[in-house]
């Protein structure tokens, strides 16, 4: 059976993309920094559903325990067909009110956790001439937001990165895609206001919030053979916005 790993995979879309690579006949390992329960519900509905399901903890900011993740899942299930690297953090504030460690934060996590984590798990796929990598942006890495200057650049630098490493691994059988959600209805959002949430929704043309479920579609499709001819390309699910 060939296996997915989901970094972020106890968040809103990192766990709507599990489910759905576990619908897909993927042995999922639902990766986790500090919400193991969570994660461990998501390997739970996993196997109630007869798909097959780990929770492995995974500190994308931390190379050891990336690498310590890779083994595990070797070990446990295979080396994985697929890797989602959906882990991320984010920030709302004036850019010249975050602290140093702030902005180092966003950019550990967002954009260098992204990097190290495909390095530690790509070299399988290249050996085997196959795999798939989708890294999961922002409508705010093509646009970018005021307050969010940060996590703009860093969601910016995940979609370079897509293009330039899809190009640099297409002639290995390995595609490499980036998905940049719009406003959807996570628990990132959850903490804006009724009325800051009606001002995002007023600007989508569909006039509504997506839903993680219509991002890890997506996911579903790039990793298909339906999609076998896509590769270095960022796909926008934003409604139009």
């Amino acid at each position: 059976m060939k296996s997915a790993f989901v970094t972020g995979g106890s968040g809103g879309i990192g766990k709507a993309v599990c489910l759905r690579l576990a619908m897909q006949g993927f042995a999922v390992a639902v990766g986790y920094n500090r919400n193991k329960t969570t994660a461990d519900i998501v390997t739970e509905l996993i196997r109630q559903r007869g798909g097959t399901a780990m929770s492995v903890k995974c500190d994308v900011t931390d190379p050891d325990s990336i690498s310590s993740a890779r083994r595990v899942i070797e070990n446990q299930l295979s080396a994985p067909e697929v890797l989602v690297c959906s882990a991320g953090t984010a920030d709302i504030s004036l850019f010249s009110e975050q602290s140093v460690g702030n902005i180092k934060r966003l950019i550990d996590t967002d954009l260098t956790g992204a990097v190290l984590t495909a390095r530690a798990f790509v070299a399988p796929m290249v050996s085997r001439h196959s795999g798939n990598i989708i890294f999961i942006s922002s409508i705010w890495g093509e646009q970018g937001a005021s307050c969010e200057a940060v996590y703009s650049a860093a969601k910016a630098g995940v979609i370079g990165f897509t293009k330039a490493l899809g190009k640099e691994l297409a002639p290995s059988g390995v595609r490499v895609n980036c998905i940049s959600p719009g406003f959807i209805e996570t628990k990132m959002n959850a903490s804006l206001s009724e009325e800051e949430r009606n001002a995002f929704i007023s600007d989508v043309p569909m006039e509504r919030a997506g839903t993680a479920d219509e991002v890890a579609a997506a996911a579903a499709f790039l990793v298909s053979d339906d999609a076998s001819y896509i590769t270095a390309q960022n796909i926008s699910v934003n409604g139009g916005l």
